[in-house]
C-alpha cells in the first residue's frame, strides 16, 4: 500500500531515479516482445521491486535511445556487452520477473539480470535517521541499487553532462548515439539505438561534437576515456572507491563523475556525488532546513548513513521536498548553433 501513495514525478525526483513504469495494461501488445524468438529468463526477487526506480538511474531523458518505459509495464534496455551489441526486456508478472534478451550480448544480459535488478544490493542495511528519509523509505519499498556491471555506458553520458544542464546532455546523449550507434537487435520499440563502440567514439568529428553541443572540454575527456576503455571496463572487477580512484587518473574525469559511474555499475551505496550544483542544497534544505549547504556541510549531514550515503541521497532526491526557487532556471545553451 505504501507505493500506491508516492508523490507524483518531479525534476527532482527523476533525478532521484524515478521513471514511471506502468504497472500493465491488459492486452498491450506493442513492443510487448512475447514469442518473438528472444532467449527467456525467469528470476523471482526477494521483496517488492519496483522497475522504475531500480533502472531509472540508467536512463538519460524521456528520449533516451537506449531506454523505453512501456504500457505493458516492460523496461527495455539496448546495451554493449562484452559478448556485443544487446537488448534486454524486462517486465513483473506477479511475484517473478521475466527477462527476454536478443542480439550478441544476449546471454550476458541475462546472466546479469539479478544483479541489474539489485539483487546484490541489502536495503535492510539502510536506517533512516530523519524523519523525511523514512518517510521517503516507506513510499518506495521497491527500490534497490542496480548493478549494470558496464562501465563505459555510464561514463560517457557522465561526462555529457558535466557543467551544464540535464537537458543539454540529454540532446547531446541522444544525437550522437543515433548518429553513431546501432540499431538495437530484436523486436525493440520505437528507435532503440546501443551505444557506439570506442573506436566510434573516438573518429567523431570535432564539428559533430559542436552540432551536439558539446564543447571540446567534453569532447577530449570522452576521447580519453575511450582510447583507454579496456582498462576502465576492467574497473567492475574493483572495489568502487579503487574504481574511482582508476576513472579520475584520465584527465578531464574527476570525484562528481566517477562517483555517477559507479553508482550505476557497482551499485555503490556509499558513492556520493560532490561538486553537484544542486544536491548540496537539496539535502541542506531536507535534513536541515539549509538551503545554502556546500559539499562539507552535506557530507557532515550524511555522516549518520555512512556505508549507505548514496541510498539516503537517493531517498531525500525521492521525497521531492526542496527549497523554493530563487532564480530563474540556468539557461539552456546551444553550441551548435554559434
Amino acid at each position: 500500500m505504501a507505493g500506491r501513495f508516492a508523490p507524483r514525478p518531479t525534476r527532482t525526483t527523476v533525478r532521484g531515479g524515478h521513471v514511471g513504469v506502468p504497472s500493465g495494461v491488459p492486452g498491450a501488445a506493442a513492443g510487448s516482445g512475447s514469442g518473438s524468438g528472444g532467449r527467456v529468463r525467469t528470476w523471482v526477487p526477494e521483496g517488492p521491486l519496483d522497475l522504475g526506480l531500480v533502472l531509472g538511474p540508467l536512463r538519460r531523458g524521456p528520449g533516451d535511445p537506449t531506454f523505453r518505459a512501456m504500457p505493458d509495464g516492460s523496461v527495455w534496455r539496448a546495451s554493449r556487452t562484452p559478448g556485443g551489441p544487446g537488448t534486454l526486456r524486462v517486465v513483473v508478472q506477479g511475484s517473478a520477473v521475466r527477462a527476454e534478451a536478443w542480439g550478441p550480448g544476449a546471454e550476458w544480459l541475462l546472466e546479469r539480470v539479478p544483479a541489474l535488478l539489485g539483487a546484490a544490493d541489502d536495503p535492510s542495511a539502510f536506517v533512516p535517521r530523519h524523519r523525511v528519509v523514512a518517510l521517503a523509505r516507506h513510499r518506495r519499498p521497491g527500490l534497490r541499487l542496480t548493478r549494470t556491471g558496464l562501465v563505459m555506458e555510464s561514463l560517457i553520458p557522465s561526462i555529457l553532462e558535466q557543467k551544464v544542464t540535464t537537458d543539454e546532455a540529454y540532446r547531446a546523449w541522444r544525437l550522437l548515439v543515433r548518429q553513431y550507434g546501432e540499431p538495437a537487435p530484436g523486436p525493440v520499440p520505437g528507435r532503440m539505438c546501443v551505444m557506439p563502440d570506442a573506436r566510434t567514439w573516438a573518429l567523431i568529428p570535432s564539428w559533430e561534437w559542436h552540432r551536439a553541443g558539446v564543447d571540446d572540454k567534453r569532447a577530449s575527456t570522452i576521447v580519453r576515456c575511450v582510447r583507454v576503455a579496456a582498462r576502465l571496463e576492467e574497473a567492475v572487477f574493483m572495489a568502487a572507491g579503487d574504481a574511482q580512484a582508476r576513472l579520475e587518473a584520465v584527465v578531464g574525469v574527476g570525484p562528481w563523475t566517477s562517483a555517477e559511474v559507479v553508482q550505476r555499475s557497482h551499485g555503490a551505496a556509499d558513492a556520493v556525488t560532490v561538486g553537484d550544483l544542486h544536491l548540496p542544497g537539496i539535502v541542506g534544505f531536507a535534513l536541515a532546513g539549509d538551503r545554502d549547504a556546500d559539499d562539507a556541510v552535506m557530507l557532515s549531514l550524511l555522516e549518520p548513513y555512512a556505508g549507505q550515503r548514496h541510498r539516503a541521497a537517493r531517498l531525500i532526491l525521492l521525497s521531492g521536498r526542496v527549497p523554493a526557487r530563487r532564480a530563474p532556471r540556468m539557461p539552456r545553451g546551444d553550441i551548435g548553433r554559434l
